[in-house]
């Protein structure tokens, strides 16, 4: 200790201190940071305009009257407010089916992923799991080479999927990336003592997935729940190849219904067959086209967005456990 002592004392020597008091390297160090920090701030500023700027703009659009908005008189916020476009979008009947379902296929198919992912994750985490190797092996393969469109059509029209809500759930039941977080999960975050107790005690795989693991998994469950609940939200090329029926269309195929009926040229084509009435109708429906669009997106995006800010930080940390190994 003597010795550490005076080596300590003699290093703290031959580093003089200015007339202030503090070490030469701590004052380059902190004008270092600060620097970096600026930058940092100034970069990260930078880019969150670029990011919530279209975001303001789509929303102050979509609440501002329809002459100045394609008059390019909206910038920050509404200029003349107005509820035009929402009327117009809403006298649709088909967009409240369409969000009924797009509601279903949310809630029922991410229960039904999250249950299937932790079903497969949790065993490809244990250490005592005979042939995890080759089984992860084989779902990594899916991420890079899989069936393609028609092959996928063909299987699920043989096992009577076709035109059902099965049809956007079942075959879809896990995402090969949130399978790898999740097994990353359980293997950094549960330590392999808690299931030799566990099995001291007498519990079988299932208890200890249902005792241990899951109370364990809140943050993993969150992270996976909004990924799948993203996708079956915005669900829209699937729906349009297995789903035919009007009344099981998701919100997505809805909108762009409406989107397709309010086009410049469906008007057009409208307008060359119309009566002098439907004339000024749809001259009408061609003079708020723009103004819909924006409500589309508001309307469309809304419900996630509301929903992300509480699960913010599992968000975050998913994504760090996907960084972290593989």
């Amino acid at each position: 200790m003597a010795l550490m002592r005076k080596a300590q004392a003699a290093g703290a020597a031959t580093i003089p201190a200015p007339a202030g008091g503090k070490p030469r390297s701590s004052i380059r160090h902190a004008r270092e940071d600060r620097l970096f920090y600026v930058i940092n701030v100034g970069l990260l500023g930078f880019t969150f305009l670029l990011v919530i700027y279209p975001l303001i703009y789509v929303l102050s659009s979509s609440f501002s009257d329809a002459l100045e908005v394609v008059a390019g008189r909206v910038w920050l916020y509404p200029v003349k407010p107005s509820l035009e476009g929402y009327k117009a979008v809403f006298e649709y009947s088909e967009l409240w089916l369409g969000y009924g379902n797009t509601i279903f296929y949310t809630v029922f198919g991410t229960i039904y992923n999250v249950i299937m992912t932790m079903l497969i994750a949790y065993p490809l985490s244990r250490r005592d799991c005979k042939g995890r190797g080759l089984l992860m092996f084989l779902f990594t393969f899916t991420l890079f080479f899989q069936g393609g469109l028609i092959p996928t059509y063909l299987l699920i029209r043989s096992i009577g999927l076709i035109d059902t809500r099965a049809a956007l759930i079942i075959p879809f039941a896990i995402g090969v990336w949130n399978v790898i977080i999740t097994r990353t999960y359980l293997q950094s975050n549960i330590p392999g003592e808690l299931y030799e107790a566990a099995r001291v005690d007498g519990a079988t795989n299932t208890r200890m997935l249902w005792s241990v693991v899951l109370p364990l998994s809140g943050p993993i469950i969150a992270v996976i729940t909004l990924f799948y609940a993203v996708n079956h939200w915005n669900q829209f090329f699937n729906a349009l190849v297995y789903i035919r029926r009007q009344e099981l269309r998701p919100l997505q195929i809805i909108l762009r219904e409406i989107l397709v009926l309010n086009s410049p040229g469906v008007i057009d084509q409208l307008m060359a067959s119309a009566s002098p009435e439907q004339v000024e109708a749809l001259q009408a429906r061609m003079y708020l086209q723009g103004l819909i669009q924006f409500a589309l997106i508001v309307i469309a995006t809304a419900p996630i967005l509301a929903v992300y800010p509480f699960v913010q930080k599992y968000f975050v940390r998913g994504v760090m456990i996907g960084a972290l190994k593989g």
